[in-house]
């Protein structure tokens, strides 16, 4: 791979990683109800899976959507299912009857006991019904690593382990900002609805593409 490619795919790694997507929405949201440290799980989740999810597409899954165009769409309807569901657990979650917010430590959740922060295995998990992260993948490995050698695979997948850490980090880092903002259940409320609402739009250019 030449410099000039490498530097492409760095910068195809930080745009894709660092816009609006279901993860970094996700991460947001979980700033804000969980703070920063109770979603570090989730961050390095996000990482993981999609590291795996690169190596596995680019050593073989990618020709068998390009042999069977139908299963491509079998899963984008089961990916936006599943984010259905998850925007309908973010919009109605439930709220303690007085939330504190902690100014000068690890603040306690917005959430009642009932909600959790994603661990690392949903997040992993996660990454394979993403929409995104799969346009991500089939893009990047398609453009950068058209020979598919395990080589070429290899420097995709790493590239954007490098890249995607610290770029959904600062997402998880805006949620837990807002905290300050988000004293009373109705801001909490209207936050996590917003959040949920954008979740799915967020996947709408790449299902109707």
């Amino acid at each position: 791979m030449t410099l000039e490619l490498y530097t492409a795919l760095i910068a195809f790694a930080f745009v894709s990683s660092i816009t609006p997507g279901p993860n970094n929405l996700m991460l947001m949201a979980s700033g804000a109800n969980f703070g920063f440290r109770r979603t570090i799980p989730h961050i390095f989740g996000i990482g993981a899976g999609f590291m795996v999810m690169l190596l596995l597409i680019g050593m073989g899954l990618k020709q068998l959507f390009d042999a069977y165009p139908v299963s491509h769409q079998i899963l984008q309807v089961f990916c936006l299912s599943y984010l259905i569901y998850l925007a309908y657990k973010i919009a109605t979650a439930t709220f303690p009857s007085a939330p504190q917010l902690l100014l000068n430590e690890e603040p306690q959740p917005l959430l009642n006991t009932k909600s959790k922060p994603m661990t690392f295995i949903q997040a992993g998990l996660f990454q394979w019904v993403n929409p995104k992260v799969w346009t991500m993948a089939l893009t990047g490995l398609s453009v950068y690593s058209p020979t598919n050698t395990l080589s070429s695979v290899l420097i995709v997948t790493l590239t954007f382990g490098a890249v995607n850490l610290p770029s959904v980090s600062v997402w998880t880092v805006l949620g837990q900002q807002m905290r300050r903002f988000l004293t009373n259940n109705r801001r909490l409320r209207i936050f996590n609805f917003a959040m949920a609402s954008l979740l799915l739009l967020s996947v709408y250019p790449i299902l109707s593409s």
